[in-house]
């Protein structure tokens, strides 16, 4: 009788379950999160590479929309997050993930559209949309008072609803890397398809959002 060395089979076994494990918690995603409502007011603390800033939401500005920054906040979508479009006295944009999957994944699931019932006024915080309906994981902080964005008729859709305001850290806000302005807007494909090292390598002055998380909240 005799018997096989199955050793180098089991190993190879072994490193792709593994590695199937890793691969499925860095990409997870469940379709569950983006029904999560969120508190009628929470606060988040946003790192970045020029420090924090600290926001505060209402539900009652934007329902969806604020379920849905409330859901990306939560789940741990604002990590390591490229602030690749700031157009002085203007905005400040990002939203795009490092990860194409996760984006794709939050990116399925469009947040519908809502009236405008803040005013767009210096640190507030509205998501970015195209076409009616494309409300998803981007989002802008007015750099100023930018009260046209309250009626602005765009792609047949009026307004850009507020969802949150700039509490604390404007002052950090303001400092990030504005050299590149608008020059990015029309590159978001290589963004997402190429990610933080594409960013890297041809825009290196770019600032990030580190992470961000939930600070406090008032149970609905």
């Amino acid at each position: 009788m005799k018997f096989y060395n199955n050793r180098p089979f089991i190993y190879k076994t072994l490193m792709i379950v593994l590695a199937f494990q890793i691969f499925s918690c860095h990409t997870a995603f469940h379709e569950k999160w983006t029904k999560e409502k969120a508190p009628e007011y929470f606060k988040a603390t946003f790192e970045t590479t020029k420090g924090n800033f600290e926001i505060e939401a209402k539900r009652t500005w934007s329902p969806y929309a604020v379920d849905r920054l409330y859901q990306l906040i939560h789940k741990g979508f604002y990590t390591n997050i490229a602030i690749f479009r700031v157009i002085p006295d203007f905005v400040a944009q990002f939203g795009i993930h490092n990860d194409s999957i996760k984006t794709n994944a939050w990116n399925k699931f469009k947040v519908p559209d809502e009236p405008v019932i803040e005013s767009n006024l210096k640190a507030t915080i509205a998501f970015a949309r195209s076409t009616p309906g494309t409300r998803t994981n981007q989002i802008f902080i007015n750099l100023k008072d930018n009260i046209r964005l309250d009626t602005l008729n765009y792609s047949k859709v009026k307004g850009f609803p507020v969802v949150a305001k700039v509490i604390k850290g404007m002052d950090i806000v303001e400092t990030f890397y504005n050299g590149y302005e608008d020059e990015l807007d029309n590159k978001q494909d290589s963004i997402h398809d190429l990610g933080n090292k594409y960013l890297k390598k041809n825009y290196p002055k770019l600032d990030y959002i580190i992470k961000a998380y939930i600070t406090d909240k008032k149970k609905n």
